[in-house]
């Protein structure tokens, strides 16, 4: 318990003294799990956009598939860049490997499927009658889709903010793309695991009440704008 208090004590302290170390870490942390949200969702719009809207054979199969992907374990994605981002590897050749680019990379990779299957449940959900109306009024094929966007616009902006959640909380992709490397790669989240790993267990809470308190504001945030 004294080690909570403490922890939210000097976590108050770093934030009002602008610690130099802490400042650049959430920043960095916010600059790569924002890039690759906007990165996937500039993705996952069109891509669950096709995938609900067009009929093809193993259609249920791949959304199951991409439903099945929720639960990728962090450290796969991180295996998986690493592998592809290593000087043996077929992507070696562009240096990401221990950069935030290569953080970005392995962020999009982790939160794209849930934002697609986010988006495909959200397209499919609409009423037929919408759909219907929408079509007999000779909606060409761009009019279409962005009336159904913006009929789904709620849902699709949760799937934005289901995505940021999990991109600014996980850690296994971040130290194995990233390698930790202060001031350099080093976020929130293994920043955390690494003083936990010391011993310093105050200053571990103290990172981890501002992570939290982070992604409280960019939620709420959020949710302001998908209310509005």
């Amino acid at each position: 318990m004294n080690e909570i208090v403490s922890g939210c004590i000097t976590a108050i302290n770093l934030i009002l003294a602008r610690d130099p170390t802490v400042m650049a870490i959430t920043i960095l942390t916010l600059q790569i799990t924002l890039t690759a949200v906007l990165i996937a969702t500039c993705i996952s719009l069109p891509l669950g956009s096709i995938i609900a809207f067009r009929k093809f054979r193993g259609k249920k199969y791949l959304i199951g598939f991409i439903q099945t992907l929720y639960a990728l374990p962090t450290v796969i994605i991180g295996l998986l860049c690493f592998l592809l981002l290593s000087k043996a590897g077929p992507l070696g050749f562009l240096g990401w490997l221990f950069t935030p680019t290569g953080m970005v990379m392995g962020q999009v990779l982790l939160v794209l499927p849930i934002m697609t299957g986010l988006t495909i449940s959200a397209l499919q959900s609409i009423p037929k009658p919408i759909t219907d109306t929408i079509t007999v009024l000779g909606a060409t094929r761009r009019q279409f889709l962005f009336s159904h966007l913006r009929e789904a616009r709620f849902a699709i902006m949760a799937a934005v903010i289901v995505g940021f959640s999990r991109a600014i909380a996980e850690v296994g992709a971040a130290t194995m793309i990233g390698g930790n490397i202060r001031g350099h790669t080093r976020v929130l989240t293994t920043s955390i695991s690494l003083h936990t790993s010391m011993g310093d267990i105050e200053m571990a809470l103290a990172l981890g009440i501002i992570l939290l308190g982070l992604a409280l504001i960019v939620n709420i945030a959020m949710g302001m704008v998908q209310q509005r």
